[in-house]
């Protein structure tokens, strides 16, 4: 019997098998031995504190790529089909953080290494940012710690929201006399005024709460609920495990840097360095920059900074996470109007993180992690956001 003939394209895509697997690792290998450079970089010229930051970001980074992690994606699945399980994994990693961090802000201190969390007023600026950061990332399709995986995984259209957020953070913060006088509450902490036990009992009861909430309403839309543990096709780790890693990272974090991940003063801090660089303006006389918390970050250089450097090894710890999963995917081909919604939403996202003191990482898990009710009341703010940016998605030719 003669063996059966392989048709023309599965010939061809085995030709092609080995090149794409061959390039998928040279990507990652590209992304490890930058990722080591810039190690040994700030190792040089910074210490210990911003090395440990490479690699907390680069750890993060590959975390959100083998379990396709991601908030706008999550959220939009639930208002559109009421699928709520990346809704609870986000609970879930806020609730472990809680449990890490409290203790340890409580007493000050992680194995004698000083440690202080985020806690905010709540204002008029907290909503407005939340709301608009919430349209962004329905429009450009990702948030900050999403754009820069999507970054490490090739993707163009991310590429342009990412230099927008940029854009839209510096225009936030050349702005800032324009809304940094809105009214608002004092900062509020559950554990300074409930304690150690209170402060842990109230959040997680609000976890237990809007957990439940979810479980009905994607019940009552589809029939049953998807289990927080259950893998997507093509991932390593299913919602539910990233989560919990998530949180096990912010915590080193915490301990490694002596608070919170932070990702979207970066971005603001990259965009005001660009204002210099060209000569438009000098941001070192912005208000933004002359307060006395940040003056020392301005002029700090790049490769010192452990929130820049973070932001840049989750980028790189996502590129290898890509590549060695063979999901290293560049494609350069951008509509027209997909570069108008990642230019669009970008600007929204990097003004909306300015004002509203974060964004998913840097106000509601840091802020909720931390005992502070801004985190929460930023939470709202931003899914209100992102049920308006729905509303936009089909105007840019997207899905909702």
């Amino acid at each position: 019997m003669l063996p059966a003939t392989a048709s023309p394209e599965r010939e061809a895509q085995n030709r092609h098998a080995l090149p794409r697997a061959v390039w998928q690792f040279l990507a990652a290998g590209v992304g490890l031995l930058l990722l080591l450079a810039g190690m040994a970089a700030s190792m040089t010229s910074g210490g210990v504190r911003p090395t440990l930051a490479w690699g907390l970001g680069a750890a993060l980074g590959a975390v959100f790529v083998a379990a396709s992690f991601g908030f706008s994606a999550g959220v939009r699945r639930f208002f559109t089909v009421g699928d709520s399980q990346h809704l609870r994994a986000q609970l879930l990693m806020v609730g472990v953080a809680l449990a890490l961090f409290t203790p340890a802000l409580t007493a000050g201190h992680v194995l004698g290494s000083p440690v202080r969390g985020y806690v905010f007023p709540i204002g008029l600026a907290l909503v407005a940012g939340g709301v608009l950061f919430g349209i962004g990332m329905q429009i450009a399709g990702a948030c900050g710690s999403g754009m820069l995986a999507a970054l490490g995984g090739g993707s163009a259209r991310m590429i342009v929201a990412f230099l927008a957020f940029i854009a839209g953070a510096a225009l936030a913060v050349a702005t800032s006399e324009a809304w940094s006088s809105l009214p608002r509450l004092p900062a509020f902490s559950f554990t300074a005024r409930l304690g150690l036990a209170g402060g842990i009992a109230i959040q997680i009861a609000l976890i237990a709460v809007l957990w439940f909430a979810l479980v009905l309403t994607e019940r009552k839309r589809s029939g049953g609920v998807v289990s927080l543990f259950q893998k997507r096709s093509g991932d390593l780790l299913s919602p539910g495990m990233g989560a919990v890693l998530i949180a096990a990272l912010s915590f080193a974090t915490l301990a490694a840097l002596g608070r919170p991940w932070t990702l979207s003063m970066p971005f603001a801090l990259w965009g005001s360095w660009g204002v210099e660089a060209t000569g438009l303006d000098d941001p070192t006389f912005w208000p933004f920059w002359e307060d006395p918390t940040r003056v020392d970050m301005y002029q700090r250089a790049a490769l010192n900074d452990s929130s820049s450097v973070m932001n840049l090894g989750m980028i790189l710890g996502a590129l290898m996470a890509a590549g060695l999963t063979l999901r290293f995917l560049p494609v350069w081909r951008l509509p027209l109007r997909s570069f108008l919604a990642a230019l669009i939403g970008g600007l929204f996202l990097g003004y909306g993180a300015v004002l509203g003191t974060g964004c998913n990482i840097s106000a509601f898990l840091a802020g909720s992690a931390s005992g502070s009710g801004h985190g929460w009341v930023w939470l709202a703010a931003a899914l209100a956001g992102n049920a308006v940016g729905l509303l936009f998605r089909p105007l840019f030719g997207l899905s909702r």
